[in-house]
């Protein structure tokens, strides 16, 4: 059991049957009546976010999610396969747990997955991913006003805005939380 004193960015909590992520969470004592706790959750298993008020003190189940880096190897229809590092076992993942993610899974590269329960409930990929532009525009020299950019796609399908000195066949670093380009890579 944990308690609103016991709040942290991340932990996951079971509200109700839902699995409940606190994003942001602010202890308010106000000069009159009892202290509570205003929470922002995100919904572990639908992405879905909520804001609730509780008064301090208030107890709650702690569910235990466990975190562990996997190896992500191929997609095949509406499965994703990972492998465990250490002991080889591979896991199937459906695709509606992958989700938006998917664009920032390249073979071969360490993904962390999320247990709950023995169950994948999600995946997490790297901050930051390497990938190659497969498909992008060339620059035109006056064909804009200020320094800008253009749309370039990459070898997992995800379309990113890139600037415009930046060639088809580049390896570029994307953060995978904005999908905004970072560099070059040599």
């Amino acid at each position: 059991m944990a308690s609103t004193a016991d709040f942290r960015n991340g932990m996951v909590l079971l509200l109700g049957s839902d699995l409940m992520q606190i994003v942001d969470f602010q202890h308010v004592k106000p000069g009159k009546g009892g202290a509570f706790v205003r929470t922002k959750f995100k919904n572990v298993l639908t992405g879905r976010v909520l804001e609730k008020t509780f008064r301090s003190g208030e107890k709650f189940d702690e569910a235990r999610v466990e975190n562990q880096v996997w190896q992500y190897l191929y997609h095949d229809g509406d499965l994703y396969h990972f492998m465990h590092p250490e002991t080889y076992e591979q896991q199937a993942v459906n695709a509606d747990i992958v989700g938006d993610k998917a664009k920032w899974l390249k073979e071969n590269s360490n993904i962390t997955l999320q247990f709950y329960n023995e169950n994948v409930i999600a995946i997490e990929p790297p901050l930051f991913v390497e990938l190659q532009i497969t498909k992008c525009d060339p620059a035109v020299q006056g064909d804009r006003a200020t320094a800008g950019n253009k749309p370039a796609t990459l070898e997992t399908g995800a379309a990113v805005q890139v600037p415009l000195f930046v060639q088809e066949g580049t390896t570029i670093k994307v953060d995978t939380r904005t999908g905004a380009y970072i560099e070059r890579v040599s």
